[in-house]
């Protein structure tokens, strides 16, 4: 029989972030799945009875925590000490958290101080013929379905790949586990933190539509010239009126890397496609991207597509998008931005 521990790290506030509430979901699943399955839930941070309240029906046994202002912060040493000594005293035989950057790097030590094994990126648990996890590789072209006998087994779900557990809140009573701390585990202190404006960040994993900006922005126009700050204005208009997340085509940022002009808030970092990001967003619009397989590859999770593109025999118009619209880009987003008081 298996013990799952749902393993969480709260927010700043205390609270628990959709990715959590994710790999809960799956946690809850796979419970219910396994006959003579317990579930315990397990949370760190600096406050934690709140993120507890918040999953009190989930169906856990017992919720623990480790709580103090030592492990508010992101700190590998602080992190990994905790996060072993939840493990330890669930006697876990499963561990499924989400796979944030905060858990990606410490987790799989975790793993290792345990005597167990990781995986990361899972995006999917079964439990028809003994637990199996899904997970991708080589950018989401192809799906492997993978066992293990080895316990502890510690499992990243990937954010935005399964339902979040939307069940009520309540009163969760909490056990704490004690954690001896040396100096030496808070050498590393967090002085500040350091992020854009918010009308500066461009990738939003949360918002409702990705908007992908090709090269055709860069191009010369009708008029026989390239109006690159007309471009950059538009989408900066269209992103700040719908809280978007900005991605781009290879081209586009290849066209940066050679001195060319190009949007001054896009970066690599924005990049879908076969060499770049692969987002979960469950809508897209595509403009000035010809829509070829390297970049449509990345789009594989995206559930509505649509493109604007002039050429009608363009790449989204071979299956790859469910509408396209065979018109200008510049003339269209003008509009939309009109349309949103932008």
């Amino acid at each position: 029989m298996e013990t799952i521990l749902f393993l969480a790290h709260t927010e700043a506030d205390g609270t628990l972030a959709k990715p959590a509430l994710e790999a809960l979901g799956t946690a809850v699943n796979l419970k219910n799945s396994l006959p003579g399955a317990t579930l315990l839930a397990g949370f760190i941070g600096g406050s934690t009875q709140e993120a507890a309240n918040r999953v009190a029906a989930c169906g856990a046994a017992k919720f623990l925590a480790v709580t103090g202002p030592e492990f508010a912060a992101s700190r590998y040493s602080t992190d990994a000490s905790a996060a072993e000594a939840l493990c330890r005293s669930a006697q876990a035989t499963i561990v499924i958290a989400a796979g944030t950057s905060r858990w990606a790097r410490v987790l799989p030590g975790v793993a290792q101080r345990l005597g167990g094994m990781s995986d990361t990126h899972v995006t999917g648990v079964t439990a028809a013929n003994g637990v199996a996890v899904n997970r991708w590789y080589y950018r989401q072209r192809m799906e492997a379905t993978l066992t293990r006998k080895q316990r502890p087994w510690v499992m990243l779900i990937d954010p935005a790949s399964q339902p979040a557990w939307d069940g009520t809140a309540g009163t969760a009573s909490l056990e704490q586990v004690a954690v001896a701390l040396t100096d030496a585990h808070q050498r590393t202190t967090v002085t500040g933190i350091r992020q854009p404006a918010a009308d500066a960040q461009t990738i939003r994993p949360e918002a409702n539509l990705l908007f992908v900006a090709g090269a055709g922005w860069t191009k010369k126009q009708a008029d026989g010239q390239p109006h690159v700050k007309d471009a950059e204005q538009l989408i900066h208009n269209f992103l700040k009126a719908t809280r978007s997340s900005l991605g781009s085509s290879k081209s586009l940022v290849d066209l940066g890397g050679e001195g060319q002009a190009v949007l001054s808030f896009l970066s690599h970092l924005n990049q879908v496609g076969q060499t770049g990001s692969t987002p979960r967003h469950p809508k897209g619009l595509a403009t000035c991207c010809h829509g070829e397989e390297p970049h449509t590859v990345g789009w594989r999770f995206i559930n509505e597509r649509r493109a604007v593109n002039l050429d009608p025999n363009c790449g989204w118009a071979r299956g790859k998008a469910d509408v396209l619209y065979v018109c200008d880009a510049f003339a269209v987003m003008k509009k939309v931005n009109e349309l949103l008081g932008g």
